[in-house]
């Protein structure tokens, strides 16, 4: 049986993400389980970046996996680890295994490996391989007198190897069937499970969280920790997540970079109370969670055994009720470079935008409407907001909502009309609503005012859509939009009065 960890040591757990690729959803899912156990449980969450692999691996893609995780709040103890710096320490324990003989310099090629394997299958024998109790000195001879290609194996123990899975319960494998497994190119490059092993021993990490396409390394990572003597982590492997159709997550099913689903205007409060609902619940009926809140319930005892399914549906809807809870000067912020981008608006002060951020407060900054010049301020963007907050699932789509506040809406003449109004009787009322307006101060152009005037009116008509239907078309050019009389505050009396007398000549 194999040491294990104190139980009374402080939890520690990590993310040991490769910057390979940006910050993926499966990535992500798995760091915000391991730092919700660890502070649940008073612990320590650390941040490792795998980038052993020297050609794949990117410095924009750690920034990107740095940046990501710190938007998901997801903030960790201590210093990032990086492979790439402690190429020494991997070779000390390399020459340990060497120098103890649990491993050795394997020299043989391709077609002598397939061959070994199939006569060992065929004769019923674990998969050793032949030169693994060759002499040292005798391997490292003939790799160099016949230019071979070596790797360095650790000698398979044969034996059965089993583990307590937090999740999963009971797990068993036959060590024979894995073989000698192959722990590094050279002294000084270790692979993947070999490294995996040094780094979760060096960090004193206690519990290691992980997708369930790791369960087959981790036979070979307990086979590595005792052939060095250390003491194991405790194993929770968690299901994956799929897509409906129950195949891999991939692009095709939406994006799977927590970068692509920030540019489309999700919400890291979203993102982080999605996520924790694949592959845990909470046993209750309670699905809105902040961060917080995920800490103090979250239980590893609650995570499930089968794959999660992602639900974009379901993403939208959590994206949705934060925004509706967002305060309104903050989400008018997060919304103006989706403005921008879409170019309905321009700050009037040169392009003062770097990457979606902005050198000076949004608040300060002078604007205007692209299309028109004309000059607008923080106040006016606010108010538009505020009239499409509760229909947002996503801040990108803030410029298609609310698109007709700063060009002039293109419609067609039928959607002015209100079920089977005649055209004379449509223009009657547009101009006696041009009229009333004209004559109110623009003080008094709130929503309430313009509704304690307009309401009486439209209901001495005895269908009250013949007036305020054609009103709320006029302004948005829209069969759905917020009310006119919100609409009118929003907008001003000038532009209100020019789309009544646009909509006039439309007839």
């Amino acid at each position: 049986m194999f040491t294990a960890l104190n139980k009374k040591e402080q939890i520690r757990t990590r993310i040991a993400p490769s910057p390979t690729g940006t910050l993926h959803i499966g990535t992500a899912r798995a760091a915000l389980f391991n730092f919700l156990f660890a502070r649940h449980n008073k612990g320590e969450f650390f941040l490792r970046i795998e980038d052993t692999d020297e050609e794949r691996s990117k410095p924009e893609f750690e920034q990107d996996i740095i940046d990501n995780l710190k938007w998901l709040g997801l903030e960790w103890d201590g210093k990032i680890l990086k492979q790439s710096q402690r190429k020494e320490i991997y070779t000390k324990y390399i020459k340990q295994l060497l120098d103890s003989g649990k491993a050795f310099w394997c020299y043989h090629t391709k077609e002598e490996l397939e061959k070994e394997k199939q006569d060992q299958q065929n004769r019923g024998e674990p998969q050793i391989h032949f030169c693994r109790n060759k002499n040292e000195q005798n391997s490292k001879l003939k790799i160099k007198n016949l230019k071979l290609t070596a790797v360095i194996r650790l000698k398979c123990p044969n034996k059965k190897i089993v583990f307590d899975d937090l999740i999963r319960g009971k797990i068993e494998f036959d060590s024979s069937l894995i073989g000698d497994i192959v722990i590094a190119k050279d002294k000084k490059s270790p692979l993947y499970n070999f490294a995996v092993v040094i780094d979760d021993y060096e960090s004193k990490i206690t519990h290691v969280v992980r997708g369930e396409d790791h369960i087959s390394n981790t036979p070979k990572q307990i086979m590595i920790s005792e052939a060095l003597g250390l003491p194991l982590p405790q194993y929770a492997h968690m299901a994956l997540t799929l897509a409906p159709d129950k195949t891999k997550l991939s692009k095709r099913h939406g994006a799977t970079s927590i970068q692509e689903y920030k540019e489309m205007g999700y919400l890291p409060e979203a993102m982080v109370n999605f996520m924790a609902f694949l592959g845990w619940n909470p046993g209750t009926e309670k699905e809105i969670f902040s961060l917080d809140e995920l800490i103090k319930e979250f239980s590893i005892e609650r995570m499930q055994k089968s794959a999660a399914i992602f639900n974009i549906e379901k993403l939208n809807w959590f994206n949705a009720y934060y925004i509706k809870k967002a305060p309104l000067k903050k989400l008018t912020e997060l919304c103006i470079p989706y403005l921008i981008q879409d170019k309905l608006i321009e700050p009037i002060w040169g392009q003062e935008m770097v990457a979606g951020q902005a050198r000076f407060p949004f608040e300060t900054m002078g604007y205007k409407i692209t299309s028109s010049e004309e000059p607008i301020n923080f106040n006016y963007l606010q108010q538009i907001v505020k009239l499409e907050q509760e229909r947002l699932k996503k801040l990108s789509v803030i410029g298609e909502l609310a698109k007709f506040f700063f060009e002039e809406p293109k419609y067609d003449k039928e959607l002015l009309r209100w079920k089977d109004m005649a055209n004379e009787e449509i223009k009657a009322n547009i101009d006696k609503l041009y009229n009333i307006l004209f004559k109110i101060k623009e003080k008094n152009f709130t929503d309430q005012k313009l509704k304690d005037i307009l309401m009486p009116i439209a209901e001495e008509t005895g269908d009250r859509g013949k007036l305020l239907w054609p009103l709320r078309a006029a302004l948005s050019g829209l069969r759905a939009s917020p009310g006119p009389f919100e609409l009118m505050a929003a907008m001003g009396k000038e532009k209100a009065l020019r789309r009544l007398k646009t909509a006039y000549n439309k007839l």
